[in-house]
């Protein structure tokens, strides 16, 4: 099935595109799991010494959400609002393994998939409608798939953009479906506070707050210059755009295939840098174990880093030989997030990714002694992960 042509950047019928978003992913699988969790408050990321970890949350289910509980919260102070919770390993190979099943599901409806994360995707299903029906009943079957095969629930936005989709997929969750009409787009945002307007940080709040605005109807309403005046050219226009409901861009189904990477967005802006250095080398850690799984090696580091006002930084470097370790990938993610970091601002998402990719074959005929007794250890250490779990073994730093 392919997307239907557009003209002029806009398309020449409305699309329809889902959000589709695993609830609570990580803990609901654990859930499942263990049957006996079911109703608590469940904290994935530490080991069961709980308070005495080091470590950040990084998924936490609806139960422990409500003492506060979130994703990137450090462990000590998940402990301190939740005592009572259990706290549990994570365990990536089932993660990643329900989420290629995940992914099955969804490639059934449409080949224009384009992952977003382990949990998440966008679908274009406006070819699939004559097919498996409109979005709606589209995103009812995807519902049931994964209920009935997977054990989870998925909360699920249809709309005509990316934009629209994400917004309607957070609104209701869990096991949430909201369905953004064509014909209702300014019905639908009217009431929405601007806060859900892509881009708009605590500077853009600031700006809209002197503007005397606080819904996305009310930007929708505000001349195009007045925003331009207030927020510049790109960034007013952005705007504009947004509160109209206005958003071309193509589910890319490439776009996954391209690199391998994981990011995260923190439920709190972090300030703390040692916190987001963490984070940033358990994504590396992440990375490298993907690229080991799939016997491929990149050769460009690349770094994502958004800051609390939305501003997006990329960054990548060439590494002087393909890598699949988090040794040699680790000192180019640190320097491009040194050179990245420039605002000092608190940060609300980062990420790396590797692209450029050589087989397991293609070994560079200069490779070190120390390149591979890196390769050794971290091969070691996948088979503990994998019958242990991800916490068996940690870095000193």
């Amino acid at each position: 099935m392919a997307a239907l042509e557009h003209t002029g950047g806009v398309a020449s019928t409305p699309r329809t595109i889902l959000h589709v978003d695993l609830d609570a992913f990580y803990a609901a699988v654990e859930v499942r799991e263990h049957p006996e969790l079911a109703g608590k408050p469940v904290i994935v990321g530490a080991d069961p010494r709980g308070g005495r970890g080091r470590g950040v949350v990084t998924a936490a289910s609806y139960e422990a959400r409500v003492f506060g509980v979130h994703s990137a919260l450090p462990i000590s102070q998940a402990w301190r609002r939740c005592p009572h919770g259990v706290y549990l390993r994570p365990r990536m190979r089932l993660y990643a393994q329900e989420s290629k099943a995940f992914m099955a599901i969804l490639a059934r409806f449409t080949n224009l998939v384009e992952p977003l994360s382990i949990d998440e995707a966008f679908l274009d299903v406006t070819a699939s409608r004559a097919l498996f029906g409109d979005g709606a009943t589209i995103a009812r079957r995807i519902k049931d798939a994964v209920r009935a095969e997977q054990r989870l629930t998925a909360s699920i936005g249809v709309a005509p953009s990316k934009f629209l989709a994400k917004i309607a997929s957070d609104l209701r969750k869990p096991d949430g479906l909201v369905v953004v009409p064509a014909d209702g787009v300014a019905e639908f945002l009217a009431d929405l506070p601007v806060q859900r307007l892509w881009g708009a940080g605590p500077r853009a709040l600031a700006g809209f707050r002197r503007l005397g605005v606080a819904t996305i109807g009310q930007v929708a309403r505000l001349a195009p210059a007045r925003l331009i005046e207030e927020f510049g050219e790109a960034l007013g226009a952005h705007f504009h755009r947004l509160a109209h409901g206005l958003d071309e861009r193509r589910v890319d189904p490439d776009q996954a295939r391209k690199s391998v990477g994981h990011e995260t967005t923190f439920g709190e802006d972090l300030a703390d840098r040692a916190q987001v250095r963490a984070r940033l080398l358990d994504l590396v850690e992440q990375v490298a174990r993907r690229l080991r799984r799939a016997g491929a090696r990149g050769r460009v580091v690349h770094l994502k880093l958004r800051t609390a006002d939305f501003a997006t930084v990329t960054r990548q470097r060439a590494l002087a030989a393909p890598a699949d370790t988090a040794e040699a990938i680790w000192p180019a993610a640190f320097e491009l997030f040194e050179k990245a970091d420039t605002t000092r601002q608190a940060i609300r998402l980062i990420g790396v990714s590797l692209s450029d990719f050589a087989g397991d074959s293609q070994l560079g005929l200069f490779a070190s002694e120390r390149d591979g007794r890196q390769r050794q250890v971290a091969r070691a250490v996948d088979a503990l992960v994998a019958r242990f779990g991800e916490d068996v073994v940690r870095r000193g730093g």
